[in-house]
């Protein structure tokens, strides 16, 4: 397994609104001097704040499956399908935006805080389709609950969020001192985001290599690459003496169709 962390140095930046609306973005564009600009289909993550209330004015996107979580405050969404909607913390908008759509975009505060995460399907074929929207509301996303630790599907698996892309996320929390264990299968990789604590991870040894630890702190990035041939498994401990919290997409490292995302 390779591993690179990323601390908040490292990620790109960015605003909207006159400022109103800030960005970190651990998996950004060119020229906003983030340090991952992909992670398979994965190829923009933004985590957006915005203390009082900010605007997004309609904008155009195509083909690419946006997903926006937001974590405090409310987001509000409409566009050019006729969509109107609001959505509070837990909650959930996805576009899947196929032969084209405009939308606008609304961070209510206080203390807003969300991402935008998009994902790159197989444009060749996501352009002949219609446009779509859809909204999910806290309660509609399962949580287990083990010793230690809270994860909340968000996408793929049990989660009702379904995409093209070939993706799942998680939102993780740790308590402290505990850890949880998970198998990264092959040739998938695992990016991971800790926005409340710190803590350790660790994985197993490849074949030829040693096992690895790192510890990481709040704000950092982490990108786990798996064995392209077989299973390999790895853990995050938390540390400190506040739960630690992350945001888990696990997605193929390579997929078999062209991504035309430029970079």
């Amino acid at each position: 397994m390779q591993a690179a962390l990323y601390t908040r140095e490292q990620q790109g930046t960015g605003q909207f609104d006159g400022g109103k609306i800030t960005e970190r973005k651990p998996v950004g564009f060119p020229g906003e001097k983030s340090a991952v600009l992909r992670v398979g289909p994965l190829f923009y993550w933004s985590w957006a704040f915005a203390k009082e209330e900010g605007y997004i004015p309609p904008h155009p996107h195509q083909g690419f499956e946006i997903v926006t979580y937001v974590v405090s405050g409310r987001t509000a969404h409409g566009d050019s399908l006729g969509t109107r909607s609001e959505v509070g913390a837990g909650g959930a908008q996805v576009m899947q935006t196929g032969s084209g759509v405009y939308h606008e975009e609304r961070f209510i505060g206080p203390d807003m805080e969300a991402f935008q995460i998009w994902f790159e399907p197989n444009l060749r074929e996501t352009l002949l389709h219609k446009p779509t929207y859809r909204q999910y509301e806290p309660e509609e996303f399962p949580v287990r609950r083990e010793r230690g630790y809270a994860l909340k599907s968000v996408i793929g698996g049990e989660a009702p969020i379904r995409l093209v892309s070939d993706v799942r996320m998680f939102d993780l929390t740790l308590e402290p001192g505990e850890t949880y264990e998970f198998a990264l299968p092959a040739g998938r990789s695992l990016a991971a985001l800790a926005i409340r604590g710190g803590g350790q991870w660790t994985w197993e040894a490849a074949e030829g290599t040693a096992a690895g630890m790192k510890p990481f702190g709040e704000t950092d990035f982490m990108v786990l690459q798996g064995s392209s041939l077989r299973e390999e498994r790895a853990a995050v401990t938390a540390s400190g003496q506040a739960p630690s919290r992350l945001i888990l997409i696990e997605a193929p490292t390579h997929v078999n169709y062209p991504l035309l995302a430029k970079h």
